[in-house]
């Protein structure tokens, strides 16, 4: 590549924001406070489901996979399974006593085929054996007699057909129609966005054990144990109350084990009640790859009109999101596409369909951000495509499109967006990245430079945060504390990696003013804290954050009126401070106790040491049948600057420099939410650029292993990567302890690097010119668009 690695490095702040916080050390709310398995997982104590000692007699499963996209099962042969070596159990459908759909929100998933197979990889029967290999090799030995029928494997298809998982739904505001016919210009354009595998360290595993009383013990990576508890008792016919989920980390998770870790569970599960022994099922990577879902894949369109400013006027968007064969998730996953159709800008006169096609693919699932960035791609180009017509600057037409004040603070939903301090991020950003004088230096550079261009782009985000699907907006937590002042903590948020557990134990921390080592977070059980929440749309601390405060809130109580009875004082007398309960009268200093001691007196006096919490967000509403409400609880917002450079004659390009500023509230735990920003800007980077999913016209998936799909690599940070949090400025809303979300945002920080490339390849054709530049943007997808560039110049010139 052609000088690309040439260039000066600059000034990595997160690096030194990292040992910044090491330095700090511990602390409650707003300080930095590693991650609580942080030495853990480096030197591999951490204990996963794999990692879990095999219990006597324990199993383990596979299943026959289906090789056809759409076909009836003529016959199934499995005599040949049964009696291979190792072999002790092999389930159909036939062999499930209590549901055999495991649909997470609508119907449409069979814990096994049912008659017919509708992707390639669905799984048809299973089987338990003495070793995951001889499991593995017995599948293979059955005889399946298939009647192919047609394969819907395309959008397009699906849209001609009308094959969609749910009915289309749309939300509009005004007359867009007639806006965009009287504006002074219009446009019109589509993007094809790629889909995302999760790719998470630890796949898809879990193991089930039965129970004296015809129960089941289930150990499952799942980002919802109590999903997990509800369904393996359903496929059981048991009652809820038989089943225990316990979750206590997982190797990644980013929606992928939202509801798909759910089967694998069902199947481990029949599998143990049927042989009466413990049975461990965990997927290879390929295996992984091949059977569960990945971030939808979407093909968007709109049609705009617009004033000379570059000011929308009236705008129709169709986001068309391939879901797969079945619902899983994608109603709630295309409405929050529609409802992130607008980013960070006013759109007055507006109408946004969304249709949720069916294919003959793995069911497409939950991703980090739940469809909100595939609704916002489409936005952003239509800022870059207007742009370009006009001859501006697209920082100058993201600017003068958004939200503002009034009028111009109302959702095409008809949410206010409130606390809106958009303008002044980005004014922030603008100047501290020194954006205008770059801009300058690169157009410069291009002109001069005729094989290796740079690009420059400026792109915010403002994401919703709650549950689209009300009831979901609710947690519970328990805490007990313990007679030698140690404190244990239980909530209904799983633990993926993202540092959940630490949050919240800052939070009970604070509450008690001790220090957080003396919080003990347990595994999530469903036999703990019952009814939970998946932990994702980016509100597990939110929720059970909250839950644990009240829990803590309730305890403390009952110490602050033990205290005043047994001392005779009033409740201001009362003070916890760092590690110690101060008892006072009149301003004067009675008694100092150890918060330890102070603990052992309350339970001699026989005080409860031990409260659940529970809490649900407050304000959410959203009537679907008129398209209003207020979905979200609040919006965070953020702004990325990315730099990139690339080669004109092979596509190839690197990202010199990032800048990112994001707002999270009143910081929970500063270094974790900085590495939140920083991780979700990679992965986000990795779905626009190298993350390539691939089917063959037969709907197999040929992108199934880490040799045909790249994911980023260290390489592939920006050289110069420089990540900054708004300096503490606390949400208006009553969050906990006024913070904001950080799981899902940052990750839509990445779009800006994809319109920095687009700005690269505009400066082939003068910037007169948007070009087409689908995602993943591969270098061939970059070399094509500059051909594309090129070959427009030589038209301009012949004419």
């Amino acid at each position: 590549m052609r000088n690309l690695t040439n260039v000066p490095k600059g000034t990595d702040k997160s690096v030194d924001a990292a040992t910044q916080a090491i330095e700090i050390g511990l602390g409650g709310v707003g300080k930095h406070k590693k991650h609580e398995s942080a030495e853990k997982h480096v030197s591999g104590e951490a204990l996963y489901i794999d990692d879990k000692p095999e219990l006597q007699g324990q199993l383990h499963a596979a299943v026959g996979q289906s090789t056809h996209a759409h076909a009836n099962i003529k016959s199934l042969d499995l005599s040949a399974v049964k009696a291979a070596e190792g072999v002790i159990a092999v389930i159909t459908v036939e062999d499930v006593p209590g549901h055999t759909d495991i649909g997470p929100v609508f119907p449409g998933d069979p814990v096994l085929a049912i008659g017919k197979v509708e992707y390639v990889g669905q799984p048809i029967f299973a089987v338990a054996a003495t070793s995951h290999d001889l499991a593995r090799k017995a599948v293979t030995l059955a005889k399946i007699d298939y009647e192919p029928l047609e394969a819907v494997l395309t959008v397009k298809q699906a849209l001609e057909q009308q094959s969609f998982v749910r009915p289309p739904f749309t939300m509009q505001r005004g007359e867009s129609d007639a806006a965009i016919e009287k504006a002074k210009h219009q446009l019109s354009g589509e993007i094809t966005i790629g889909g995302q595998e999760h790719f998470y360290l630890e796949g898809q595993v879990s193991s089930a054990e039965p129970t004296e009383d015809g129960g089941m013990v289930v150990y499952s990576s799942s980002q919802h144990p109590s999903e997990v508890q509800k369904l393996v008792a359903e496929v059981l016919a048991i009652p809820l109350n038989l089943v225990v989920v316990d979750t206590r980390r997982m190797g990644g998770g980013f929606g992928g084990k939202e509801t798909q870790a759910a089967p694998w569970a069902c199947l481990a599960a029949l599998l143990a009640n049927k042989t009466k022994r413990p049975v461990k099922f965990k997927l290879s990577r390929m295996d992984d790859m091949i059977m569960t879902g990945k971030r939808h894949p979407f093909e968007n369109n709109y049609t705009v009109g617009f004033n000379d400013k570059g000011v929308i006027e009236g705008i129709n968007i169709t986001v068309n999101g391939n879901c797969g064969y079945s619902p899983d998730l994608s109603d709630a996953i295309v409405d929050r596409a529609m409802f992130h159709s607008d980013n960070a800008y006013y759109l007055n006169e507006a109408k946004v369909t969304g249709n949720r096609c069916r294919l003959n693919t793995v069911s497409h699932t939950a991703f980090r951000g739940f469809g909100g960035p595939q609704g916002v791609m489409t936005i952003e180009m239509v800022m870059d495509d207007i742009a370009r017509h006009l001859g501006k600057d697209p920082l100058t037409i993201r600017k003068a499109n958004l939200y503002g004040k009034n009028e111009r603070n109302i959702t095409h939903y008809y949410q206010t967006v409130e606390h809106n301090k958009l303008p002044e991020l980005m004014d922030s950003l603008e100047q501290s990245s020194d954006y205008q004088a770059r801009r300058k230096s690169i157009n410069d550079f291009n002109k001069q430079s005729p094989i290796l261009k740079k690009g420059l782009a400026l792109t915010p985000v403002k994401f919703g945060i709650s549950f689209t699907v009300q009831h979901l907006n609710q947690a519970g937590a328990l805490v007990h504390i313990y007679t030698d002042g140690t404190i244990h903590l239980n909530h209904g948020g799983t633990e993926m990696g993202q540092g959940l557990f630490t949050k919240v134990a800052q939070i009970v921390a604070e509450e008690f003013q001790v220090n957080v080592d003396t919080v003990g977070v347990s595994a999530t059980r469903t036999d703990k804290v019952p009814n939970t929440s998946p932990t994702a749309a980016s509100s597990g601390t939110d929720l059970n954050g909250k839950a644990a405060q009240a829990a803590a809130i309730t305890i403390k109580k009952r110490l602050i009126n033990f205290a005043c009875e047994h001392y005779f004082i009033d409740e201001s007398g009362v003070v916890f401070d760092n590690n110690q309960v101060i008892l006072s009268m009149n301003d004067k200093v009675m008694h100092t106790f150890s918060f330890a001691e102070f603990v052992q007196q309350a339970y001699m006096n026989r005080v409860s040491l031990s409260a659940t919490g529970y809490y649900k967000t407050p304000k959410i509403h959203f009537d679907r049948s008129t398209g209003k409400g207020r979905p979200f609880f609040y919006y965070s917002t953020g702004a990325s600057v990315s730099e990139v450079l690339i080669d004109t004659l092979t596509g190839e390009y690197k990202v010199l420099r990032a800048d990112i500023l994001h707002d999270v509230g009143h910081s929970l735990n500063p270094a974790i939410d900085r590495g939140q920003i920083e991780g979700a800007f990679i992965q986000g980077m990795g779905w626009l650029t190298t993350e390539e999913l691939m089917w063959n016209d037969q709907g197999r998936l040929l992108s199934n292993n880490p040799a045909t799909y790249k994911i980023p690599a260290i390489s592939d940070t920006p050289e110069d990567f420089r990540v900054d949090l708004v300096p503490d400025d606390p949400n208006r809303e009553q969050t906990i302890y006024n913070s904001k979300a950080v799981g899902e945002p940052p990750f839509m920080l990445a779009i800006s690097v994809w319109s920095a490339l687009k700005d690269a390849i505009a400066s082939v054709a003068d910037y007169k010119l948007s070009p087409k530049l689908d995602t993943p943007a591969t270098p061939e997808r970059v070399l094509w668009a500059v051909e594309s560039m090129k070959a427009h110049n030589k038209t301009d010139k012949t004419a």
